[in-house]
């Protein structure tokens, strides 16, 4: 069994976010892996937030985040996202407005255009399979292997223009590379309350 000191459990707890307890847990339960020890927790999160998806989510923030690209001058692109979770108390937690900030942040730069896959409107949809169609025409790849190339190539197209399905854009390291959606999951866990990200809009001046 491999020795689990506090500077592995304070690292751990900086990539978490997790409580000393449950990071002491995940280490000890894994031999002091630091990776398997992330996933542990993360997968407990998961686990927690599937129990929890049932509940309303009345209460939340509005976050905001406008962007001025030259000192002194005026705004031009704005954020607004409504973020919603069960309680007003819980709404107030520091970690909840982290991730609402994170998630105007987030949209800002990665431009997201529908809030999940789900609201991505059938003709948009259509658009994007004819144009991967022509691609494969054009690639002179066997013909009975496009159904399999197709899908892997909407399942991309959605990834990249949904926000739920993107990539955290501001990740720092490994730990925080992880979809929106499983930063949302990872806040149920830490805040233990249901959150859904409600809607968004995102302006820039000219678009």
């Amino acid at each position: 069994m491999a020795e689990i000191t506090m500077e592995m459990i304070k690292k751990l707890r900086e990539w978490s976010g997790a409580g000393i307890m449950d990071c002491k847990t995940a280490l000890k339960e894994n031999d002091g892996d630091m990776d398997k020890a992330m996933e542990a927790l993360q997968k407990a999160r998961a686990d927690i937030a599937a129990r929890k998806a049932h509940r309303e989510t009345k209460n939340g923030i509005i976050g905001s985040y406008l962007h001025v690209k030259d000192a002194g001058g005026v705004p031009g692109l704005g954020v607004m996202v409504e973020v919603n979770i069960e309680t007003d108390f819980a709404a107030r937690n520091d970690a909840f407005k982290k991730l609402v900030n994170d998630i105007c942040l987030h949209i800002a730069i990665a431009d997201p255009r529908w809030l999940n896959p789900e609201e991505v409107p059938a003709e948009e949809l259509e658009k994007a399979k004819e144009t991967f169609r022509e691609e494969l025409k054009e690639s002179g790849k066997p013909e009975k292997i496009w159904d399999k190339i197709m899908e892997g190539k909407i399942s991309k197209y959605l990834e990249e223009n949904c926000l739920t399905t993107q990539e955290f854009a501001l990740a720092q390291d490994k730990s925080e590379r992880k979809p929106i959606a499983d930063m949302v999951k990872d806040a149920v866990g830490v805040i233990g309350e249901n959150i859904t990200i409600r809607r968004f809009v995102r302006m820039e001046l000219g678009g």
